[in-house]
């Protein structure tokens, strides 16, 4: 069982940046795929990025440039640096992660994690 808690979100003016972070616990080894997920205000779910168990990672396009995703494995942390934000960024970030999995990215818009959080919200004005 792991478990995700996100925090980092908050209210910025477009072209501002914010780093989200995903504190995942509750499994040993920290070495397993993770994600970002985003939910806008319709609903609409979107996979941002994607990380693996050896650094490797991936991005939806429209993130691409924008968004880094990182992981500190001495603290078991995922990390999400946000750059160059627009108001159509704007939604509710949550992670996701899979311990059963060393690789996802190949496939982390469709893979279905079974693990996520409960979500952070990021609010970028215009």
């Amino acid at each position: 069982q792991v478990q995700l808690v996100e925090s980092g979100g908050g209210s910025v003016e477009a072209g501002g940046s914010l780093r989200l972070s995903c504190t995942a616990s509750g499994y040993p080894n920290p070495r397993y795929c993770m994600a970002w997920f985003r939910q806008f205000p319709s609903n609409e779910r979107e996979a941002v990025a994607a990380w693996d168990k050896d650094g490797s990672t991936a991005y939806a396009d429209s993130v691409k440039g924008r968004f880094t995703v990182s992981k500190d494995l001495a603290t078991n942390i995922l990390y999400l640096e946000m750059n160059n934000l627009k108001p159509e960024d704007t939604a509710v970030y949550y992670c996701a992660a899979d311990s059963s999995r060393e690789y996802c990215r190949r496939e982390f818009t469709t893979h279905e994690y079974p693990y996520r959080g409960r979500g952070t919200q990021v609010t970028v004005s215009s």
